[in-house]
């Protein structure tokens, strides 16, 4: 690669990695891996370089080999991702709630499978449309569509548990009430039945 094309490079990280890094963190929540995604595939993207004749799509190109680095990893770890019940805050300064509703979303998002996540993650996050996520992914239109339409019902289905979970364990408990007979002891009715008979 030439030196043009290496200070061009060093150039195109300056002023896009907090861009990318974003987008690393919405395909790995963790930060500490998201880093590691940016890095790995910065690396690989660099001895290709001068191959990518028009910078414009560079976003475009390094987004695919995070999301190709990121199915690697998955798929060489044999281990399905665990939504963790603690995350970081969010980076961007602000309200409690859209934070707590972006770790929320953060967290579920682990339930998915890496294709769904991603193109989750480039249709919703990075605004990309449909043929953008087919390009950057390598597949049909058509597959983005069904793949979103079953992501978002795996996601909704998450949701719906979780909430059904939260109304359980937060929902009070019913008050145990002792009823005491004629003569002063505890009798429920059963026992007060009994007594009303034999009268």
């Amino acid at each position: 690669m030439s030196q043009g094309e290496v200070l061009g490079f060093e150039e195109y990280v300056r002023t896009r990695q907090e861009a990318l890094l974003r987008s690393a963190r919405r395909l790995v929540p963790d930060p500490v891996d998201a880093q590691d995604l940016l890095q790995t595939a910065l690396a690989r993207t660099y001895g290709r370089w001068d191959g990518i004749a028009d910078k414009s799509l560079a976003d475009a190109y390094l987004r695919r080999v995070m999301i190709n680095t990121r199915t690697e990893w998955w798929r060489a770890r044999k281990l399905e991702e665990v939504p963790t019940e603690q995350l970081p805050d969010a980076s961007v300064e602000d309200g409690s709630d859209q934070r707590a509703d972006r770790a929320l979303l953060m967290d579920i998002l682990g339930v998915l499978a890496p294709k769904q996540r991603s193109v989750v993650v480039l249709r919703h996050w990075e605004q990309m449309s449909t043929e953008e996520t087919a390009a950057a992914l390598g597949m049909s239109a058509g597959t983005v569509k069904s793949t979103l339409h079953r992501a978002l019902a795996r996601l909704r289905e998450e949701l719906e548990s979780r909430a059904a979970e939260s109304r359980e364990a937060h929902a009070p408990e019913k008050p145990v009430v002792v009823r005491r007979d004629a003569r002063g002891g505890r009798g429920g009715r059963r026992e007060r039945g009994r007594e009303r008979c034999a009268a």
